[in-house]
């Protein structure tokens, strides 16, 4: 070696924790060491990469060999003794350890002591005879020999039994024995029976029962049971918990209903039919052969008439008479099978009732059977007259329960497929009863029993909506009914929510373009009907109020707004409408906390009509109410008498159609009621939207009109009441907010055009910065150097073990290639041994 190749790294100082490199060699010593190390590590990997286990000594001392062999087996020895000693019981000194299985030993059981022999031979288990051993263990060769006596052996000899014989002969001592067995458990059998009998009949005597008196003072000397003890035993025979029933499903539910509304109604035909079928008595499931029949009760003559019709025999009649009376039994024996109970106290009674009603039928149809050829017409006719007075009577006792059925609501109804027939079907009927009605449409055409339920249902639900609209209209409007039908309408719109929708909407569409016509054509518009109003309640009660958007609040709560500013007020109603529909839009907003503006002018509009003219300054109103004109004081009531004789009451709905028939007094109270509620909403308004910023400049001029011109003095004492509890919600509310002021900013300089100076870096120097920044460049560095080193690891790693791979590659096809080599010369070989054999061949 060149000694100028040789690189040495010196080091000046030993400094403690840092890694040296003052390694001496020639160049291409490190790549050979990094190969090694690979070979060592990474080649090792490669090789037991598809191992999945490895084969590790375990024996004690066996690569340490700084021990003796000696000393190795004295420490195994005594490792295995310790060991074993851990594994015995510390208690068992000196006896071995005994193996049990359900506590029987296993030594014992591996004696074969029970062997059994089969299922029946119960008392001589595992014994075996020496001949079925012969013929089972023997081989066949004890068969064919025999035990014999020293006499007969000599013929025994001379002629042997064949192997069928010895069979037989086998297959009879074993019967044999079988049956000894057999018999032998009988006797036992017999003898235990007899003893039990014996041991009944003497136990009676042996027993001796107790004198009264001594068991008297025994129950006298024993303790009273502590509490304690009271609660242990109450507790130990407490009622534990059981499961309940499985919860049934909707359709499960709704056929259980519809059978049982099927099964009534099939009831009330009967009833209303006159079939009673607590007279009839219960037929026996069978009649033997032998029977006499003397309970035979003949309960009417079922002889019919001979008939002609055009020279011939009427037979519809009869068989039209045959089939109802089948009809009539089948449905009989249904309601036998459903009310077995009810049915048994009924038949005694019908039945000795009817014994002593048919006795004379009975016994004068046996006598004409028997005196048949004496009898005359007359006769005849006479008995014929005795049976329709019995049917006559039975019907008369029949028909107060026919009328009672026929009075009574039917079980099933079809849903109607117009509104006729729905109008029609509830019409007379009271309100309880039109609630039947409609439950019954519903379980009885649930949509989860056919296919159709579903649009019927929805078509019922509008049938219902147009009702109610109907309802409302008359001059005498149904309220309370109405109410009373928003409960299936509720429930139809739970199962149908979209088509209830649907049909909501196309009402409230309607009542839109009718308000906007009317408006294009007068520029001016009233108050809907009385059937608008209930529908938008309806709305409120259906759907929930408190969405963002809804399909269906939403356009009723844009109508309501319309109403409130479109419509003028010229009359009184138009008042009461106008509060309801305030009162509407707080049940509207009451979880929403929505802002109505149309609600507070609405409000202070009413407040400005119950002023007079001349105070009507100060303030703005808003239309539809105006300043000035002829209905300024439509709720200003200036007799003294009417005030004073005013009592605080609800507006009822209904007054809308007859306040014109009203007096005078009455139309004053009425206005009075108005302004109470219209002080009880404003109330209701302050208590809403006192979170609102804007809350005192909303209310503002409500309260101006409230403490500067409301004439609160000239009030009854109640009506003053509400005004001073309305103007305390009003002045009690405190800003608790901050007023809406534009957000302050830094005002932008302006542009100026000043040179931007920036440092020329020199490229090569470090430049100057604080430490943290020059400790983040250090890792930055640091970290790319790492990073390049391993990257160039991992390639060097990769390259290797592509080299193995291909090494290992080229091998394999080495080793092909020469066995086939290997292979084609020793075909060679043959092929030329084959061809000089046949050269020979053919030179001979």
């Amino acid at each position: 070696s060149n000694p100028f190749e040789v690189k040495v790294n010196r080091q000046k100082f030993d400094i403690l924790g840092r890694k040296t490199k003052n390694d001496v060699g020639l160049p291409g010593v490190s790549r050979s060491k990094a190969i090694k190390k690979r070979n060592q590590t990474l080649l090792k990997e490669y090789k037991e990469r598809e191992k999945t286990n490895v084969f590790k000594d375990k024996r004690f001392g066996e690569y340490n060999t700084k021990i003796t062999p000696e000393e190795k087996m004295i420490r195994r020895f005594a490792l295995e003794r310790q060991q074993n000693y851990g594994k015995k019981n510390i208690y068992n000194l000196n006896e071995d350890e005994e193996l049990t299985h359900y506590g029987q030993s296993l030594a014992e059981i591996e004696k074969l002591n029970d062997i059994v022999d089969s299922d029946s031979d119960t008392e001589e288990r595992g014994t075996l005879s020496a001949e079925l051993t012969a013929a089972h263990f023997g081989g066949g060769g004890g068969l064919l020999r025999k035990k014999v006596s020293s006499e007969q052996q000599d013929e025994e000899e001379e002629k042997p039994k064949s192997r069928k014989e010895l069979l037989e002969e086998m297959i009879a001592k074993s019967k044999q024995e079988k049956q000894e067995r057999q018999t032998r458990r009988e006797s036992a059998l017999e003898l235990t029976e007899k003893l039990d009998k014996d041991w009944k009949e003497i136990q009676t005597l042996i027993a001796r029962k107790t004198p009264k008196s001594e068991g008297k003072d025994k129950e006298a000397e024993k303790p009273k049971p502590d509490e304690y003890d009271m609660i242990v035993r109450e507790l130990g025979f407490e009622m534990k918990a059981k499961p309940s029933e499985r919860l049934k499903t909707e359709e499960e539910l709704a056929k259980e209903e519809q059978a049982r509304l099927q099964k009534l109604e099939a009831d009330r035909l009967r009833r209303m039919r006159g079939i009673d079928e607590e007279a009839k008595k219960k037929r026996p499931s069978h009649m033997s052969a032998d029977d006499l029949a003397d309970g035979f009760i003949l309960d009417k003559d079922d002889r019919r008439l001979l008939s002609y019709k055009d020279g011939k025999i009427n037979i519809e009649n009869e068989e039209k008479e045959e089939e109802e009376g089948e009809e009539e039994e089948e449905e009989g024996e249904e309601e036998e099978e459903e009310d077995n109970e009810n049915e048994e106290e009924s038949q005694e009674e019908s039945a000795s009732e009817n014994e002593e009603d048919n006795a004379a039928d009975s016994h004068s149809d046996l006598e004409s059977d028997l005196e048949s050829e004496e009898e005359t017409g007359g006769n005849k006719e006479e008995k014929r007259h005795k049976a329709n007075e019995n049917e006559s009577q039975n019907v008369e006792k029949l028909d107060p329960k026919k009328e009672a059925a026929k009075s009574e609501l039917p079980y099933t109804f079809a849903v109607p497929e117009s509104y006729e027939t729905f109008k029609s079907l509830l019409a007379g009927r009271t309100i309880e009863q039109q609630l039947t009605i409609l439950e019954r449409i519903q379980k009885c055409n649930h949509p989860s029993l056919a296919v159709g339920n579903k649009a019927k249902l929805e078509k019922l639900f509008g049938f219902l909506l147009e009702y109610i609209g109907e309802l409302a209209i008359l001059d005498l409007p149904e309220l309370r009914t109405i109410d009373k039908l928003v409960l299936p309408l509720y429930n139809l719109c739970q199962m149908f929510p979209e088509a209830a929708s649907d049909s909501i909407k196309f009402i409230l569409r309607d009542a839109a373009h009718d308000l906007e016509e009317v408006i294009e054509v007068k520029g001016r518009a009233t108050f809907p009907g009385l059937d608008t109003l209930i529908y938008l309640k309806i709305v409120s009660l259906l759907f929930p109020t408190s969405d963002f958007w809804h399909p269906v609040v939403t356009p009723a709560f844009m109508y309501m707004s319309q109403l409130l500013t479109k419509c003028r007020i010229t009359i009184l109603q138009d008042v009461i409408k106008g509060l309801f529909i305030c009162c509407l839009f707080l049940e509207y907003v009451s979880l929403s906390r929505r802002f109505v503006p149309e609600l507070i002018n609405f409000l202070l509009g009413v407040l400005h009509i119950s002023l007079p003219k001349n105070q009507a300054q100060g303030y703005t109103v808003v239309h539809p109410f105006t300043p000035v004109g002829k209905n300024l004081e439509l709720l200003l009531v200036c007799d003294k008498e009417d005030l004073k004789s005013w009592k605080k009451q609800n507006v009822p709905l209904s007054i809308v159609t007859r306040l014109k028939e009203t007096s005078r007094t009455e139309i004053n109270h009425t206005r009075l009621s108005c302004l109470a509620l219209c002080f009880d909403l404003i109330k209701k308004c302050a208590a809403l939207y006192e979170s609102l910023p804007s809350f005192h400049e909303i209310m503002h001029p409500v309260r101006i009109l409230l403490t500067q011109h409301v004439p609160v003095n000239e009030y009854p004492e109640k009506m003053q009441e509400w005004y001073h509890s309305a103007l305390k919600e009003l002045e009690n509310k405190v800003k608790h907010y901050t007023p809406l002021i534009c957000e302050k900013k830094k005002p932008v300089p302006l542009k100026q055009y000043t040179p931007k100076i920036v440092k020329v870096l020199e490229f090569g120097r470090k430049q100057a910065a604080s430490k943290k920044e020059q400790e983040r460049k250090q890792l930055i560095q640091r970290h790319k150097r790492e990073l390049k080193g391993a990257i160039r690891e991992i390639r060097k790693d990769n390259q290797y073990l592509a080299r193995m791979q291909l090494s290992e590659i080229m091998e394999r096809d080495s080793a092909r290639k020469r066995k086939v080599k290997e292979l084609l010369g020793s075909l060679a070989t043959q092929e030329g041994e084959w061809k000089a054999m046949k050269r020979k061949k053919w030179k001979n």
